[in-house]
């Protein structure tokens, strides 16, 4: 029979090392080999940072996507309105063409094509008629006319049908593009609730005293801008302090093409909806030659844009989360100007 030997003791360097590896593994995340390193608050910052901006990015593209929308509601409901009232028409030449075959079945006769228009639907009657050899007088006028007419009403079916169906893709490509901004800001708003109250509003900028006077609510502007600039200028103005929501035009809050879109209309002048359109809305300005009332845009692909107010000063809707409010003209990647 062997020898059985009893465990020895832990030696205090042994415990010490079991200790402390226990400890380890109670923070590394469950499984992982290692415990990455937490994220320093300028890393938080710029993460919620990009996802605002890519949220604001999509919301353009939103926005333009909503404005097509409406446009093809607009489009097609007027096809629709029009179609209805050639239906009225061809309803008033079957009458015409009625009396017509009343008049000469009493007169000893009905003309075969009468009698086909009679006993056919107008679609099919109309088809037919168009091959035959007409005789001339009311009743020729009033088939050609009838003829023309449910060519018109054909065309106009397939347009409108055409329309429905890219109203229908707007619509899908309205919900992806809502759902992909809402996805964004509440990756950031997830972000920001595991933050302490003042990291929290270093990350936001709302420690910065000077930004929090520019967005005091309701100011009015004093500057030297007349005429149209000047009811641009007093209406941006106005909105300061008012929040950033992201696809509204206000008049509660805006977003960014919103708020100019509003502004420049208060002034007389009108603006497509979205930054990129806004872009291409006017006459381009050297940076050293703008003026207040210009519009300033920003980032590649041009998915913000604001209202110069003078003194290197811009006025905007910043981001979900922030008010209307004035900030340096420089404080994001400058990308030119425009003078609608």
């Amino acid at each position: 029979m062997g020898t059985h030997r009893r465990p020895r003791p832990a030696g205090r360097t042994r415990t010490a090392v079991l200790g402390a590896a226990a400890g380890a593994a109670v923070l590394l995340p469950a499984g992982t080999g290692w415990a990455e390193p937490a994220p320093s608050l300028d890393q938080v910052k710029a993460k919620v940072d990009g996802l605002y901006e890519e949220a604001e990015a999509a919301t353009e593209e939103y926005n333009k996507v909503d404005e097509r929308a409406k446009q093809l509601q607009d489009q097609a409901g007027k096809l629709q309105d029009r179609l209805a009232g050639q239906q009225e028409k061809v309803l008033q030449y079957q009458e015409t063409l009625g009396a017509l075959a009343a008049e000469q079945y009493r007169s000893g006769g009905l003309d075969p094509s009468v009698q086909l228009m009679l006993s056919a639907s107008p679609d099919e009657y109309l088809r037919r008629a168009g091959l035959q050899e007409l005789a001339g007088g009311q009743q020729a006028d009033a088939l050609r006319s009838a003829l023309r007419l449910q060519q018109s009403i054909d065309q106009e079916r397939a347009e409108t049908a055409a329309k429905l169906a890219e109203l229908d893709q707007a619509r899908t490509t309205l919900t992806a593009k809502k759902a992909e901004v809402q996805a964004k800001l509440g990756e950031a708003s997830r972000i920001l609730a595991g933050l302490k109250a003042a990291d929290r509003a270093r990350v936001l900028g709302d420690n910065n005293q000077a930004a929090s006077r520019s967005s005091a609510r309701g100011q009015t502007y004093t500057g030297p801008a007349t005429g149209q600039v000047k009811a641009i200028l007093d209406f941006a103005y106005a909105q300061i302090g008012k929040p950033y929501q992201w696809g509204a035009a206000g008049p509660s809050s805006f977003d960014c093409s919103g708020l100019t879109l509003m502004a420049f209309r208060a002034g007389g002048v009108s603006l497509p909806r979205v930054s990129q359109d806004q872009w291409n809305a006017g006459k381009r300005i050297a940076k050293a030659d703008i003026q207040p009332g210009d519009l300033l845009f920003y980032y590649n692909d041009l998915h913000h844009v604001g209202i110069y107010i003078g003194n290197g000063k811009l006025l905007h809707a910043p981001r979900t989360g922030k008010n209307v409010e004035i900030v340096d003209m420089d404080v994001m990647p400058y990308m030119g100007a425009v003078r609608p």
